[in-house]
């Protein structure tokens, strides 16, 4: 009995590895202290409340510290993480209402960007996670650029070997900054788009080029030969080899972004050579990316301005990555954090629930015995039943106020 017991136990322990992601969305950020003091943040975990900030006419975010300490037994909800963020709590979308760590703040954060995230719907379907009202059990996949939420199948293609898959723009996204499609057409994972036939079953067509796809026209530039060369990533011998045969597999190493040693090369236009050579992409649909497609953008000053006009300039900065923000918290001390323990049925929403709340209790805990510390009290049975009973009717106040 004992021994079957075990073999389901090990059977619901989830991935460490994916655990540890998990928990390194928060570490990454700072539990104790407002952000706000650190000015738009590159990268960090983000929270909006709606006990406070219910319109949606007035989008507001607030940082990790804030959500632990300012916002307690408020109806809060995760974002995940939002990148040159500054924490909102206590400015004027609050009303009077003020941050208990840095009253002093600026009425608005200007460079903030709000997108429905912040009011609890995500998605080309405007519908919030989790949608009770929804049967289906979808993955949901965060763009890149947009940083918007969107289930798989709204995305317009087919999610092919997730496992491989690092990062996803959308296609509104892609249409935003239309020069990304050339890349695409190189190295982005090929376009699987499903093609419905009447009275017959859906199928997949793999799609990588497209004849009479439209081209966009190259980053206007008076760029001279003088100008400065590009300064990205350069291509590969067997990045070359894989172009020149089928455009419709990759290999492992192209995909999973594996190190290889680069040549340099004295192209002064990265986008102009690819445009050269006449592949098409099909520009439908989102579009799957390896890790290592970044490092593949031109980096000269006619691309940079193009970049900016896009309002993707991130784009060029491989530190802005959500896989760079995590192995930078992967770096704290959360080893064997006791959460490792978490069940595999848990979707990766559920996961930083989880740890939202493990966070919670722990701080809820610490402040509860400091009182009876503070006021001499000897830590009663009954002083423990009621303290549980504080927190699972403040849940219950929670919940409610989340379907009101």
């Amino acid at each position: 009995m004992a021994a079957h017991k075990d073999d389901a136990d090990t059977e619901d322990i989830v991935d460490q590895e994916e655990l540890e992601k998990a928990l390194c969305v928060l570490a990454g950020s700072d539990p104790e202290n407002c952000s706000y003091s650190r000015g738009y943040v590159k990268r960090q975990a983000v929270f909006a409340c709606n006990t406070c900030t219910p319109s949606a006419a007035e989008p507001a975010g607030i940082c990790l510290a804030c959500a632990n300490k300012c916002h307690d037994e408020h109806d809060v909800f995760e974002l995940y993480t939002k990148r040159n963020f500054r924490c909102d709590c206590g400015n004027s979308k609050f009303g009077e209402f003020k941050c208990q760590l840095i009253p002093a703040k600026d009425e608005e954060n200007v460079k903030n960007h709000y997108n429905h995230n912040f009011n609890g719907c995500y998605c080309t379907c405007d519908r919030p996670y989790p949608d009770t009202d929804d049967q289906a059990n979808d993955e949901m996949i965060q763009c890149v650029v947009c940083e918007d939420w969107f289930h798989s199948r709204h995305l317009g293609c087919t999610v092919a070997e997730p496992e491989e898959l690092q990062e996803m723009v959308c296609e509104a996204c892609m249409n935003k900054a239309p020069f990304l499609w050339t890349y695409a057409a190189h190295f982005a994972v090929p376009a699987v788009i499903s093609v419905s036939h009447p009275e017959e079953e859906e199928e997949e067509v793999e799609v990588d080029v497209e004849e009479g796809a439209e081209k966009e026209d190259p980053p206007e530039s008076s760029q001279s030969r003088e100008e400065e060369p590009s300064t990205s990533a350069e291509h590969t011998k067997q990045a070359e080899a894989a172009n020149k045969s089928s455009p419709c597999k990759r290999t492992h190493e192209e995909m999973t972004g594996s190190p290889t040693k680069t040549l340099p090369r004295a192209v002064a236009c990265r986008l102009k050579e690819l445009q050269v050579q006449g592949r098409e992409r099909l520009r439908q649909g989102a579009v799957f990316w390896p890790y290592s497609w970044r490092s593949e953008l031109c980096t000269c000053t006619s691309c940079k301005k193009a970049y900016v006009a896009a309002e993707v300039q991130f784009l060029m900065d491989q530190s802005d990555t959500i896989l760079a923000y995590e192995n930078k918290g992967l770096d704290e001390p959360f080893g064997q954090h006791p959460l490792m323990a978490l069940t595999s049925s848990m979707d990766r929403v559920q996961q930083l629930e989880v740890i939202y709340g493990f966070n919670e209790l722990t701080t809820s805990i610490t402040a509860f015995l400091d009182q009876c510390v503070a006021e001499g009290k000897t830590v009663t049975v009954e002083a423990v039943h009621q303290f549980f009973e504080e927190l699972r009717a403040r849940k219950r106040r929670r919940t409610n106020a989340g379907y009101q």
